[in-house]
């Protein structure tokens, strides 16, 4: 009775301490934004995927294989301390030994991860203390991270040893009638003498005091990932990677300007736009925050941190944390309407960070727990740019550009039709079809590169060329095109965004675009994935995947050699890619040219990203070490290739500069796969 009344106490203590704990996590949860949680089926989906299967984890399966039995051994583990919870409570033993043979496998299975939990704990407690691995270090990387760490992971291996200690001393004490299966426990019990039968409520008591500590210690620590990986994980952002959300406060702005008739009454004070402070988060972006967990593989994929710009995705959840931590004390000690002058983009996230980012989503794609670290960023921009109006001052040129000429640069809508010039045959024109009573099936989207840069121009000449020997029923919009606002929203300029897509559609409409063929991925994931927020749906495709579907049987049957004596890499953009899934198609077509093929180190979701993307190519790159583009580039010198393959017009760009950087022109071409496809063919 006794012992029970001992553990009841120490029970209640850490539940009293835990509540104390949510209710503080309660109050800064309730300063955040709000947050849409829909589709349920698909969020479990993606829980049993991500979290429970730990796939992300496996992007690096040595490691990722060790943390993934920590994980595994956890969830088993815990059945057997809410075991132990129950026998401390009643005084009994073995509560759930009426299981069966249930009980069996979960002893047994216990048993088993306890070992190999304390095994992975050394290789990580090793890891952490005597390799210098680079992800683990950080200017957000402050020594008491550090020492965070390795109190997590001691912990747990004095919870490992106490429980193995627990089952090898109960085996010992009890070798015929202790209730369960305890494999390795059974074994190691050989190794001992029988005097550690006397140890098993040394043990037990050990062991539960530790999970009392642990689980109040957990919620202050970059561990907190043990309680909160799987919610995070349920509760993840859906959709494609590459997708921006829409600012409602901002579309109903842009809508009263533009249909007036339709407009709302404003009510109440007008929204903040963008992110400034820990304030104007989500609830769930707060939720990232504390699951984050610090590994680091977020700012070793990001290509502005590895060419040493100020950038780490980490930092910005690790700051977030702080500073709410900070907000929210200051609030609660001085009202919830105080402001303490202090702001989370300024004093802990500065504006070279922010601009740094190239969007290319690499940091997203590998977090083991779903975070999204670029809407943090693009949020951030999004205030800066309609708050503030410091935006750098090329992106503020392009602005400019985009709201008097439809197009990035300061070209006029009346050229853009200028790229056909050389063509032995016409281009249809939207337009001139409808006078004529007709409807093509595709609108080939040309976009503001193919009709305006000199260089790209050769991609959309040789794409109709394409078209045009498939016998496609296709037109461009010719004059009518103008920009789908993608460079702007990426820059944070929503409001110009929403004004070019909603002139777009009513474009679109008026000719009742159904299908879409694009040149530009960034373009292809606008009309795909954001134009349906605004009421837009089409059957949106990327070129590659059109001609993977029409051109490849037929094209694969002409060869002219024109890269027999060559070795071809593709370059994999990040808004086909990694954004959308599309790898297998512009491979596949490479596939019918007669020529050597190759792969860079980092290919398909790992690939790296150009430098230009989330509109870098509008400005001049944030000082660091090296370029983005030359170190895309050396990956394509370094796999021994004579053409750098892309399908994307501002990929394109950046890897031609990265060769000429390189002083590879005598070597290296940089081709778009239209291009090899109509070089191979002899078109």
């Amino acid at each position: 009775m006794t012992a029970q009344l001992i553990f009841t106490g120490l029970l209640m203590l850490t539940l009293a301490v835990f509540s104390w704990t949510v209710l503080t996590y309660v109050y800064r949860f309730n300063l955040t934004g709000p947050y849409k949680i829909t589709h349920w089926g698909k969020r479990i989906g993606i829980m049993f995927r991500v979290a429970i299967g730990q796939s992300r984890i496996f992007r690096r399966p040595v490691i990722g294989f060790f943390h993934a039995l920590t994980f595994w051994g956890f969830c088993v583990i815990t059945l057997g301390s809410l075991e132990m919870v129950v026998d401390g409570l009643t005084g009994s033993e073995r509560s759930f030994a009426g299981l069966g043979v249930l009980y069996d496998v979960i002893t047994g299975s216990g048993d088993v991860f306890a070992l190999i939990v304390l095994v992975s704990i050394i290789i990580f407690l090793i890891r952490r203390l005597f390799l210098n691995i680079k992800r683990f270090h950080g200017v957000e990387m402050k020594e008491k991270s550090h020492i965070d760490a390795v109190v997590a992971l001691t912990m747990i291996f004095l919870l490992m040893v106490s429980l193995l200690g627990y089952n090898v001393s109960s085996v010992l004490s009890s070798p015929t009638s202790i209730a369960g299966n305890y494999p390795v426990s059974s074994f190691l019990a050989s190794l001992f003498s029988s005097s550690a039968a006397k140890l098993p409520g040394f043990f037990w008591w050990s062991h539960i005091t530790l999970i009392f500590i642990f689980a109040n210690i957990l919620p202050y620590s970059k561990h907190f990932h043990v309680f909160l990986s799987i919610p995070n994980v349920l509760l993840s952002r859906l959709g494609p990677l590459g997708k921006a959300e829409p600012m409602e406060n901002v579309m109903k702005e842009v809508k009263a300007m533009l249909y007036p008739d339709q407009a709302e009454a404003p009510t109440g004070e007008p929204d903040r736009f963008g992110l400034l402070d820990a304030g104007d988060v989500t609830w769930k972006s707060y939720l990232d925050s504390l699951t984050c967990t610090q590994c680091g593989r977020c700012t070793d994929v990001c290509p502005a941190n590895k060419t040493g710009k100020l950038l780490s995705p980490r930092k910005l959840m690790i700051d977030l944390r702080e500073r709410m931590k900070e907000m929210a004390a200051d609030k609660m000690k001085n009202g919830k309407d105080h402001v303490d002058g202090k702001n989370y983009l300024g004093e802990y996230i500065t504006s070279e960070e922010i601009w740094a980012c190239t969007m290319c989503n690499a940091c997203a794609r590998e977090c083991p727990v779903n975070i999204n670290q670029p809407s943090l960023i693009l949020d951030m921009r999004r205030y800066l740019v309609m708050e503030k109006a410091a935006a750098p001052a090329a992106i503020n040129m392009m602005f400019s550009n985009i709201e008097n000429n439809g197009a990035p640069w300061q070209y006029g809508s009346h050229d853009r039709l200028n790229w056909t010039a050389g063509l032995d045959f016409p281009v249809p024109v939207m337009a001139d079809l409808k006078a004529q009573g007709k409807k093509p099936e595709y609108l080939l989207w040309i976009g503001c590169a193919g009709a305006f840069d000199d260089r790209y121009q050769k991609v959309a000449r040789a794409m109709v060329k394409l078209l045009n020997h498939l016998k496609i029923d296709f037109a461009v919009l010719g004059t009518e095109e103008t920009c789908t606002g993608d460079p702007a929203r990426r820059a944070g300029n929503e409001m110009l965004y929403l004004m070019q897509a909603f002139t777009l559609i009513e474009t679109f409409k008026s000719y009742e675009v159904s299908k879409i063929i694009t040149l530009c991925p960034h373009c292809f994931n606008t009309f795909l994935n954001e134009y349906p927020d605004l009421g837009y749906s089409a059957e949106v495709e990327h070129y590659t995947t059109f001609l993977d579907r029409h051109f490849k049987p037929v094209g694969s049957a002409v060869k002219s050699g024109a890269f027999k004596e060559d070795k071809i890499v593709f370059h994999d953009p990040c808004y086909l890619g990694r954004a959308n899934d599309v790898y297998q198609a512009p491979r596949s077509l490479l596939g019918t040219v007669d020529s050597g093929k190759a792969e860079m180190d980092h290919n398909k979701s790992f690939s790296l990203c150009c430098g230009a993307g989330g509109s870098q190519y509008f400005k001049e790159a944030e000082k660091g070490t090296g370029e983005v583009f030359a170190a895309r580039t050396a990956e394509a010198v370094a796999c021994g290739a004579t053409v750098i393959a892309s399908s994307c017009p501002f990929c394109l760009t950046m890897l031609t500069d990265g060769v000429k950087y390189l002083n590879k022109e005598s070597e290296i071409r940089n081709l778009d796969v239209a291009e090899i496809l109509v070089m191979e063919a002899g078109l």
